[in-house]
């Protein structure tokens, strides 16, 4: 039985968005090319220009997909969830090409007339609903304001990973990672919630 139009164009769609975050992976914005897209997705230029109008349009559609890339970690809560979901997002740009192209279009937006920090503030508002529930256990310092840490983490993240790719390629960003919250957590964290955090990708139950 022939597959429903509908889920055909669907499947097509999905395919092109993964071709182009393989390319703008490897190529970046600049480098990247409709013709190239095309013939790593294998489709025509006209079942191209059906779902995507533009190179512009495909990098809008990656970049604005970031964090339905993910799938973040569900067995914590509270700072020890949030330092989870940040190893795991170390992982998921080690091995996630839609995530990591995601990551360096946002980056890279001033090359295509983009000037939005919408993907950041995404992140901030994530990471915050976290601290709001390690708020009610008790494990903030009564001085730390929540919204205002998570836009300093997401700050501080960005620039960690992105010294990180320059680095090592990324190899070495769950170590860097776990730097960034040894040095971070004496500054919100209650002494009784430090004992018990994991900060280190193997101890938090995520692989090494």
């Amino acid at each position: 039985m022939d597959e429903p139009k509908q889920e055909r164009a669907v499947k097509t769609r999905d395919g092109i968005l993964h071709a182009a975050a393989e390319v703008f992976d490897e190529c970046g914005f600049s480098g990247a090319s409709i013709s190239k897209i095309m013939n790593r997705a294998g489709v025509t230029q006209g079942g191209m220009y059906f779902h995507f109008k533009s190179k512009r349009g495909l990098a809008m559609a990656v970049m604005a997909s970031q964090q339905d890339f993910v799938d973040p970690p569900k067995r914590s809560e509270g700072l020890q969830a949030l330092i989870d979901l940040t190893f795991h997002l170390a992982r998921e740009l080690q091995r996630n090409v839609l995530f990591r192209a995601s990551v360096r279009l946002a980056v890279e937006q001033g090359e295509f007339g983009v000037r939005s920090d919408t993907a950041y503030q995404e992140w901030v508002d994530h990471f915050l609903k976290h601290l709001r529930v390690a708020r009610e256990l008790g494990e903030l310092l009564p001085d730390v304001d929540e919204a205002e840490f998570a836009m300093t983490l997401v700050g501080a993240y960005t620039g960690t990973q992105l010294y990180s790719n320059i680095a090592s390629e990324r190899k070495d960003l769950p170590r860097r990672v776990s730097l960034l919250w040894r040095f971070t957590l004496p500054a919100v964290a209650t002494p009784e919630a430090r004992e018990r955090l994991r900060i280190h990708p193997g101890k938090s139950g995520l692989p090494v």
